[in-house]
């Protein structure tokens, strides 16, 4: 079966074929890579829900079959929620993601205990022509520490530390971290859904 994966990311393709090989072999992903014309739509939902499902529709009906979409982001209640849906935009358009964590850091200088906690958030929407299929969330929460450490992963992961670790996403190795990311929790409710579509 093959199913387009709606991202132009590299870091969540690999993330996403590490873990779809293990559970799903039978399953090709294409990426918008092999659409280069494809007019990828912008992102102007104000939740994770709402951006993915504009991604994976918009795919499906464009492109003309299954489309995967994820929309993620990290969120901070003691920031009211940012960076949120403009996780990968939180520095402005164009950012990197040293910009991103640069900005972060600068934001919660001063804030302790509790209020550096912060949770990872996961929306997978699975849709068709026809549709959307199946969505399905995962979370992961945890604390945000006052400097980077650890040199793998992407994102915001060398500032997040898991509860119940001392290790920051970015300190783990990438298979341990594919285990327990919220990208990770969402795949496992997306792939009881996707059992009972027999797709």
């Amino acid at each position: 079966m093959e199913v387009i994966l709606a991202t132009h990311n590299p870091h969540k393709l690999a993330e996403f074929r590490a873990i779809f090989k293990a559970f799903a072999p039978t399953v090709d992903l294409i990426t918008l890579r092999a659409f280069p014309h494809y007019p990828v739509p912008e992102e102007t939902g104000t939740t994770f829900e709402e951006n993915a499902k504009l991604k994976a529709l918009a795919a499906a009906k464009d492109l003309g079959g299954f489309a995967l979409a994820d929309d993620s982001g990290l969120v901070v209640p003691a920031l009211e929620g940012r960076p949120g849906v403009y996780s990968a935009r939180y520095a402005g358009p164009g950012a990197t993601d040293f910009d991103n964590r640069k900005k972060l850091i600068r934001e919660m200088e001063g804030l302790e205990g509790l209020h550096r906690s912060a949770y990872f958030e996961c929306v997978l929407v699975l849709a068709s022509p026809e549709g959307v299929k199946i969505v399905a969330r995962g979370k992961v929460e945890g604390t945000i520490v006052e400097a980077e450490r650890g040199r793998n992963g992407f994102g915001y992961d060398p500032l997040f530390q898991k509860l119940e670790s001392n290790k920051t996403f970015a300190e783990l190795d990438e298979q341990t971290k594919n285990r327990i990311s919220h990208r990770r929790k969402a795949f496992d409710k997306l792939m009881l859904s996707w059992e009972s579509l027999k797709l």
